[in-house]
């Protein structure tokens, strides 16, 4: 089995204000996670290494990645949180950019207003992400579609991922807008996507395989092997699954491709996005 690299997991010290939404219901997620609880699993299912990706919002919880990746050779990269509406934003960037880890930034869309990506301040910060060779991940709800459809057509030279293939409602097999949110934004060459997240947007005790394959199909189609990568979204996944279950169902699946395709979702396409 080749090298493969979860692009999207997660790490923290819980705390429950700070994390207020990791609420009771999801209690198996109200602990620590950190790296020397993953290594395991990667080690268990053939990964490599793997993209830390910010959590909470603030430096803090930048540079408490950075610190892990500086420690832990297998945190192949860093997708880290700064205020993209501050207007010195690109000072902020220059302070990150000794880090060679880090590299790209999120923001948590899903929880803000939907016309949050229109917004003037957050367009300047993502206009300063290019100089720096800075990725930026996509973080929303399906109905946030539309905003980040005109968000990466106005930025056509900035690499974007989206994240948990923009979180479709799984659960209530609803697929229609989604599935033309994701036929249009697939389109554009900058816009890439990651296969995680899946079994968060399912119902959560009692989900299989076959209530994911219609999703799956629709990214397949419309990102191509060329566009898609693998994040497990752990410990996230932990409420609906275990780490060996997430990887299983995508190998199943991707069954039928060849050996070079399932390498670039495994592993190559991470790789080239964000410059490992």
């Amino acid at each position: 089995m080749s090298n493969r690299i979860d692009s999207h997991q997660h790490f923290w010290k819980f705390d429950p204000v700070r994390d207020s939404w990791i609420d009771d219901s999801m209690q198996k997620i109200q602990r620590d996670f950190l790296p020397e609880n993953l290594l395991p699993l990667l080690q268990q299912n053939q990964f490599s290494g793997c993209v830390a990706v910010q959590a909470s919002q603030s430096e803090d919880e930048t540079n408490f990645l950075v610190d892990l990746a500086s420690k832990n050779d297998f945190i192949k990269g860093i997708v880290g949180w700064v205020d993209l509406r501050d207007e010195n934003i690109t000072e902020r960037l220059e302070h990150f950019s000794t880090h060679k880890k880090l590299k790209g930034f999120r923001h948590v869309v899903q929880g803000e207003a939907d016309d949050f990506m229109f917004r003037e301040d957050f367009r300047n910060g993502i206009s300063a992400l290019k100089p720096f060779n800075y990725t930026y991940d996509i973080l929303i709800f399906h109905r946030q579609l539309r905003a980040a459809i005109s968000l990466v057509q106005d930025f056509p030279d900035q690499q974007f991922v989206i994240d948990h293939i923009a979180k479709p409602d799984i659960k209530s097999g609803d697929i229609a807008s989604w599935k033309k949110g994701i036929e249009e934004i697939s389109k554009y060459e900058n816009v890439n996507c990651k296969i995680s997240g899946m079994v968060t947007e399912a119902n959560w005790n009692n989900w299989k395989a076959d209530d994911l394959k219609p999703y799956l199909d629709v990214v397949f189609e419309n990102f191509t092997t060329q566009k898609l990568m693998f994040g497990s979204d752990w410990p996230v996944l932990n409420v609906a699954s275990d780490y060996s279950e997430v990887v299983r169902t995508l190998e199943d699946y991707m069954q039928q491709l060849s050996i070079e395709d399932q390498n670039k979702i495994w592993f190559e396409n991470a790789v080239s996005f964000y410059k490992l």
